[in-house]
């Protein structure tokens, strides 16, 4: 892994480690932050396909589910816009206990190109955001990368 095939979000949330996590191990949770569909088996092994924005469907696979510290999953896109294939990149997601809440580092190793980390940090900034929101107990409102162009 090097720094040019890999994007790091880290982000300051108004809620516990326990809270956090438990949007990424909960289908309606993790739907109430990206997405609108998915199936989801939260467990190593278990795989996961969910239409995240119109229509760019993200697949891959739970490679380790450690409560509520840690979660790393593979990433790529079964359909949509963007050439990377199912399961071909790592998402690992860690949360720390700070004060007043949690910090989550979210790195995404294993991008392609300058253009597919550009793509991918925009990407996990915006949904990073509506996950602060949501797991301090707000309302990120509509996802305006649902609406149509």
């Amino acid at each position: 892994m090097n720094a040019a095939d890999v994007v790091v979000v880290e982000r300051h949330i108004a809620a516990r480690p326990e809270t956090v996590f438990s949007f990424f191990t909960d289908r309606d949770k993790w739907l109430s932050w990206m997405g609108t569909d998915g199936e989801f088996t939260f467990e190593p092994g278990g795989g996961y396909r969910t239409n995240v924005n119109r229509d760019n469907v993200a697949e891959g696979r739970f490679v380790a589910v450690d409560p509520p510290k840690r979660i790393v999953f593979t990433w790529g896109w079964a359909e949509g816009g963007m050439d990377l294939p199912p399961g071909s990149t790592t998402v690992e997601i860690t949360l720390e206990p700070v004060d007043g809440g949690t910090l989550l580092r979210l790195v995404h190793s294993g991008l392609p190109t300058p253009e597919a980390c550009a793509a991918h940090e925009e990407g996990w900034i915006h949904y990073v955001g509506r996950l602060a929101a949501v797991a301090a107990g707000g309302d990120p409102g509509p996802d305006r990368w649902m609406q149509q162009p």
